[in-house]
This record gives structure tokens, sequence and C-alpha cells, in this order.
């Protein structure tokens, strides 16, 4: 505020000068422009050589000589010296209009005199008509202004300043106020909201867009921590059991079973790195934009048949069936990210069925989508947990043996990639059994 209210001060400070000079050189114009009609007037005189004596001259603020080319003085106003001319020859040069300033002590005035000379002539006699105009109008005008503009600046500047303080104040005042929150929150490092201003302005909304914001770090950081407090329970199972079979083979001693041990710990091993694949597997696709237009470099055409029969020939017990399409079903995407979806989705169904697991790709009911299915003959899951089992290390109590393997990344997985395919997942009655559901798009032209 306060460089404001001084480049304002220094504004008008420049303003006011550009009035004083204009306003002086206006009235100085005002006082040559009626000095020259009077010479005028009296040139003509002088050329039809009926000059008066004395020379009429209209108040008392204008004196005039007519001087000869010596510098005798011929004729001149009532109140005009009539011995020594106004402005001596040789200040004069040429013979056109002129004009120039003189001290006011030769006509008896105060202050300096505007006096301006036209040429004239009569009976074939070259003149010089003199014209003296005070200028004391002009300069007690100028003094006026100036004054004016000395007593009028401060108080200008001052109101101009309460002015400008009493409406930044008011304008920062809901600036302060969201500061003062912002400052608290972070202080006690816990969630909670700004004020919302009442005025509907850019404040109110910027608060409004800060308190979103807020919500949505909020959201992140509740998914932040009970992502670590499930990922520090799931790794912390395998390295228990780890380390329980290590102290029981130290305290057998001979009489351990070493490959036993070896196979339980290999187990355990493996589980850990699938569950640390997985972690890793989340975290970049957290940090990857999940819009469809923003691919990979290794993004292209795939073949939804051969990857279903590639995949299926992974499990040959419990059977796993697919019939290749008879027309190809091509999509696009990360062929190494659509093998994980399907492979994940086929473990899942391998690890619950019964008897079979059955995979189809053919046209979805939108015909920009194919529709590819994974259906079991397990127990299925109930309506109301098909949305929870895609939330990370969501399990179902079957699920949650430690021979099965799962813990309960492989459903979240194959969301967050299917939706960086553009398609969608989810999950329907098999009768009995699951049937999973999964629409990729549709590669118009795969050449």
């Amino acid at each position: 505020m306060v460089l404001g209210v001084a480049g304002l001060s220094v504004g008008l400070a420049l303003g006011g000068v550009v009035l004083l000079v204009a306003l002086g050189w206006t009235l100085q114009r005002t006082v040559d422009e009626e000095a020259f009609r009077t010479a005028d007037a009296v040139a003509r005189l002088a050329g039809e050589d009926v000059l008066p004596d004395p020379l009429p001259v209209a108040g008392g603020q204008l004196r005039v000589q007519v001087v000869d080319s010596a510098g005798r003085i011929r004729a001149a106003s009532i109140d005009a010296d009539r011995l020594v001319p106004m402005v001596r020859p040789d200040q004069l040069v040429g013979d056109g209009r002129q004009r120039t300033m003189v001290s006011g002590q030769r006509l008896g005035w105060e202050g300096p005199v505007r006096v301006v000379a036209v040429p004239a002539r009569a009976a074939g006699e070259p003149l010089t008509v003199l014209v003296g105009r005070s200028t004391a109008d002009v300069r007690h005008a100028t003094q006026a202004a100036r004054t004016v503009l000395l007593l009028a600046f401060p108080l200008l500047v001052g109101l101009l300043a309460v002015v400008a303080w009493r409406v930044v104040g008011a304008t920062l005042r809901p600036v302060e106020a969201l500061r003062s929150g912002a400052a608290e929150i972070t202080g006690r490092d816990a969630a909670g909201r700004l004020p919302v201003p009442a005025s509907q302005d850019e404040i109110h909304r910027l608060a409004v867009t800060l308190n979103d914001m807020l919500d949505r770090l909020e959201s992140a950081r509740a998914r932040q921590r009970a992502f670590l407090a499930d990922a520090a329970h799931e790794l912390r199972s395998p390295l228990t059991n780890m380390r329980t079979e290590l102290e029981v083979a130290q305290h057998l001693g001979d009489r351990t079973d070493w490959p036993a041990v070896a196979a339980d710990l290999l187990a355990d091993t493996e589980r850990l790195g699938r569950l640390v694949d997985d972690l890793l597997l989340l975290a970049r696709l957290d940090e990857q934009p999940a819009q469809p237009a923003a691919c990979p470099r290794d993004t292209g055409p795939v073949e939804l048949g051969g990857l279903l029969a590639e995949v299926a020939g992974r499990w040959p017990s419990p059977p796993v069936g697919f019939t290749p399409p008879a027309v190809p079903a091509w999509t696009v995407g990360v062929p190494d990210e659509l093998r994980r979806v399907l492979a994940n989705l086929v473990d899942n169904a391998v690890r619950h069925a019964r008897t079979r697991v059955v995979l189809a790709v053919g046209p979805a009911a939108d015909p920009a989508y194919h529709l590819v299915t994974v259906a079991d003959d397990g127990p299925g899951v109930p309506a109301a947990d098909r949305e929870r089992v895609f939330r990370r290390f969501a399990r179902l109590d079957e699920g949650r043996a430690r021979d099965a393997g799962g813990a309960g990344l492989g459903l979240a997985i194959v969301r967050e990639l299917v939706r960086r395919a553009g398609g969608t997942v989810e999950l329907a009655d098999a009768g009995p059994g699951l049937l999973v559901r999964l629409c990729l798009p549709v590669l118009p032209d795969p050449d």
C-alpha cells in the first residue's frame, strides 16, 4: 500500500507540474495575442497616415509606442514614455513580427513586461509599432494555482492514503483470515477448513477451491495411512513366519529337516516377492496419470484372443476352458499390463473354482468395446462385497488363508490397469460362482 500511495503521489506531483506549465503557457499566449491585435490595429492606422496622438489604448495594461528607424518615438499612448522606447533599436533583429521580455522598470511596472514589435510604414517611412503588456496577472494566476496545488496536494494524498488503507485493508482481511487458517492447520498438522468469506467474489472462490484441495489432500493422507498400515501388516506375516521357522530350526539343531525348512522359506520368500512387486506396481500407477490419453510409449494393438489363450495355458488344473473367437478381437493398450490383468483374474478364479474356469471374448452391448468374461463355479462374492473387493488389501474371509497366497491387491491392480486402458471391470453372478465382465475399447483399424 505504501508503494501504491508513493506512486500515486509522484503521479499527482507530475500532473501538478504539467498543469502549471500548461496554465502559464496558455495565459502567456493570451497576452501575446492581445498585444499583437493592438499592434496590428496601430500599424493599419500608420499605413493610412492617420496616427492620432496620443494613441488610443483599451485598458491600463497596455502601452504603445511608434518608433522610426532612428529610434525616435513618433507617437505613443497617453501613459507611455515619449523619450525612451520600450525596446532599443539594437534589440530588434530583422523586420518581422517579434516578441521579447523586458524589465518592468522601463515602463514603471513591477515584474517582467511582454513587448511585441510589428513593422509598419507611413508615407514610405519604415516604422515599428511596440506594444508592452504587463504580465502581472499571468504571474498572479500562476502563483494562485501553485498555492492551491501546494495546499490541496497533501490533503488529497492523505485522503487517498486513508481510502486506500481502508479499501486495501477490507480487501486483504479475508486473505489474512485464509493465511491464519492455513498456518493453524499446518501448525497442528491436522485436518481443518479455511474460513470462507460471505462475499461472492474471487476471495470466496479461492477459499472454496483451497478447501476442496484440503479435502483431497486429507483423503490422500487417509488412503496413504491405510495403505502403509495394510502393507506393514502383510509384510510382517511372511517375515514372522520366516523368523519362526529359522528359530525352530536353530533350536532343533541336527534334528532339523532342512529341506522342509527350505521349502517353507522359499514359499514365504515368493509370497513376499509377489507382495513387493504388487506394491511397487500400485505406487507406480499412483504416480502416473489415469487418463487413457496419457499412454506409455509401448502402447499398441493387442489381440485379445491370443492373449487369453496364452494366459489360459498357464493353469492346466483345474482346466481353464477357452474357445478362440471366430473374428480377432483387437484392442489398444500395453500388452504387459493387459496380460497382468487377465493373469490376475484367472489366478483369482482358479484359486476359488471347484471344478472349472471358463474364459470368453466377444462383442459387448456397446459396439465400441470388447467383452471379456472370466467365470468360475466357486462360492462367488456377495453383492454387497463386489465393490469392496476392488479396494487395496480387501479380502473376504474365505480368501484370508495363508496358503492361498493372496494379499488383497490383485483386483485393485486389475481396476487400475483397466482404467488406464480406457475400460471397465465389474463382478456378477455366474450361477453358481462368480462372473467377471471386462470391457476394453475396440481398435477400429488394427493395421
